[in-house]
């Protein structure tokens, strides 16, 4: 069976927050409500949602509001709302300049995810089944919150995100 991990994270740090490991044929839109619950669990105040078209539902946002964040998904391509943030074919984000620059901030999680695929072999698992997939998870996001930390206490925040290269 193959997985795929879905997460949360700090778009200004590019850390990872919450994450749950599920099944490929899996719709990723299931567990946004447990991240964002475990995100909250943690006290970490949310302010703003950002997500892929993937999470682009009433439910979806209804539920960021209620936590007081501001969800910035773009719409489905079949949407009739009018002024809404939108991502074409081309990969163009359309909509108001400010729910546009807040979408932006979506990359931050894309370089989470590579830093996580490259360094820390996310990409090429050798471990099968979801228990395994999520230890090995587990220990990666791990292993990255704790060269954050390190970074921190020796007062190099400049290295929070330097997997490979962190030379304490």
């Amino acid at each position: 069976m193959d997985t795929e991990s879905t997460q949360a994270s700090c778009t200004d740090s590019e850390l990872p927050l919450a994450f749950k490991v599920a099944p490929c044929n899996e719709n990723d839109k299931l567990y946004f409500k447990p991240l964002i619950e475990e995100v909250q669990r943690l006290n970490i105040p949310l302010r703003i949602v950002v997500a892929d078209t993937q999470y682009s539902s009433r439910k979806v946002r209804t539920f960021a509001e209620e936590r007081g964040a501001e969800a910035v998904i773009p719409v489905r391509k079949d949407s009739r709302l009018k002024d809404a943030l939108q991502v074409g074919r081309d990969f163009i984000i359309r909509g108001t300049s400010r729910l546009v620059d807040l979408f932006r901030r979506r990359m931050s999680i894309e370089r989470l995810f590579s830093r996580a695929k490259e360094w820390l072999m996310l990409s090429s698992l050798r471990v099968r089944g979801l228990k395994q997939v999520t230890i090995h998870v587990a220990l990666s996001l791990t292993a990255m919150l704790a060269i954050a930390m390190t970074a921190i206490q020796q007062k190099r925040p400049r290295l929070i995100r330097t997997i490979k290269h962190y030379t304490g």
